[in-house]
């Protein structure tokens, strides 16, 4: 006689496999999906890093080579508007940021932005897989992103009226003057005068605003 006991446990254990199998299955397909985002953000962020690194070193271009022609108003402008630096230069600091993230830069790398806005748009590939090797398939798929940073200028330049001419007079002894400080630069709304003899300018950070465009 059999028992019937014995016999149930007997058909509850193929079940048993199906269900442990099946939870064994879903919990894979998690690590598999949580891999992959994982891999997504890590792109991300390097993307985002590169993209800023650029930007950033533009903007240290434009305050150094402004401070070159401090004296001279005339050849500001390319300065104020954030147009005169290196693009070469500024995309190896990104492909720097981009390596520190473990990732190189990609299909169209790193590009100034098109005439009219100052910026960068850098598009890069993780070194490392989605699954590096556990997930059967993923062995060379990698994780490309892309990012955009720009470059606002936060400075403005207002040539002061000369003055009116007085009515002639006769001619003094010329004595030799010391030029004036350069008036007219303000930036977010702080005026800043430029000493001929020592002559500064605000910092990076205060002449251009870097950030990712959306």
């Amino acid at each position: 006689m059999t028992d019937r006991r014995t016999g149930d446990a007997g058909q509850a254990f193929p079940i048993y496999i199906t269900v442990v199998a099946g939870l064994l299955f879903l919990a894979f397909a998690y690590f598999a999906v949580g891999q992959a985002a994982a891999t997504r953000n890590g792109a991300q962020t390097a993307a985002d890093a590169a993209a800023l690194a650029a930007a950033q070193d533009a903007r240290e271009q434009l305050r150094d080579g402004w401070l070159e022609v401090i004296l001279d108003p005339t050849a500001w402008e390319r300065f104020l508007n954030g147009e005169s630096y290196v693009t070469s230069r500024a995309c190896e600091r990104a492909a720097s940021f981009a390596a520190k993230n473990d990732a190189d830069l990609w299909g169209d790398g790193c590009a100034r932005l098109p005439l009219g806005d100052e910026g960068f748009r850098v598009q890069v590939r993780t070194r490392y897989t989605v699954g590096e090797s556990i997930i059967p398939g993923t062995e060379g798929q990698h994780a490309t992103a892309e990012a955009t940073a720009v470059l606002e200028p936060r400075c403005s330049f207002t040539a002061p009226e000369p003055p009116s001419e007085p009515e002639p007079e006769p001619e003094p002894e010329p004595t030799p003057t010391e030029p004036g400080p350069i008036l007219g630069l303000s930036c977010d709304g702080d005026p800043w005068e430029i000493d001929p003899e020592r002559p500064r300018l605000p910092s990076a950070a205060d002449l251009f605003t870097v950030r990712l465009a959306d």
